[in-house]
């Protein structure tokens, strides 16, 4: 039964890209997988969930947003993700100010589920509530459905907390968590939200590609 986002397709996604990229070596957006940009795939995979455009959260002086919208964090200093977030709030609320939630999934994790905000959005009961991802016991809130109502909130928080730990943040709202399945492969059960931090991570995401793409 759907909770209070009805329709999961009024909910505007944005594509969090504004990490460091500091273990890779080089901006993981870029880098290849299959034979296509990371930002290329993750943004594919995300349309094909929303009729919402997808928009980019990237420096101001992102290279090649591949035709998405960009937007900039509205705090300088690469402040972590919930800057990212904060900034897609900011930017919903001008473009889709219809929109009660945003759908936010990171650059780096090419697996998530084709059904993720589908799944957030009906654990959600109220205009208040985020609902995030977890599999396997951990907590993934990077993939999240976030109320634009805690904005306000949100940049406060983040210019006063200098740890900026998510789960401190998280810990001041009502948050709906939505644990999702492995996927199983010929070679064994994958994390959705398997993410690729280092290039040894990304031969590994080319294995886990390559079983995914073996007939069932």
């Amino acid at each position: 039964m759907p909770g209070f986002i009805t329709d999961p397709d009024d909910v505007p996604p944005y594509l969090l890209a504004g990490g460091r990229s500091s273990r890779m070596g080089a901006n993981k957006a870029f880098a290849l997988l299959g034979g296509e940009r990371l930002l290329t795939r993750i943004a594919a995979r995300i349309g094909q969930q929303q009729r919402m455009p997808v928009a980019l959260n990237a420096d101001a002086d992102w290279p090649d947003t591949a035709g998405l919208p960009l937007v900039p964090d509205i705090i300088p200093g690469k402040l972590g993700p919930l800057a990212g977030v904060l900034a897609a709030m900011h930017d919903a609320l001008v473009k889709h100010p219809h929109a009660s939630h945003i759908a936010t999934v990171p650059i780096d994790s090419p697996f998530f589920p084709s059904n993720l905000v589908a799944l957030l959005a009906q654990a959600i009961v109220s205009r208040d509530e985020m609902a995030i991802a977890s599999s396997l016991g951990r907590d993934h809130p990077v993939f999240g459905l976030w109320p634009v109502s805690i904005a306000d909130d949100l940049e406060t928080w983040i210019l006063r907390d200098d740890k900026r730990r998510v789960r401190d943040f998280l810990a001041r709202h009502t948050v709906r968590t939505v644990d999702f399945a492995m996927i199983q492969t010929p070679i064994g059960p994958l994390d959705p939200f398997f993410n690729i931090n280092t290039p040894d991570d990304l031969i590994a995401a080319e294995t886990w590609l390559a079983a995914l793409e073996q007939p069932q």
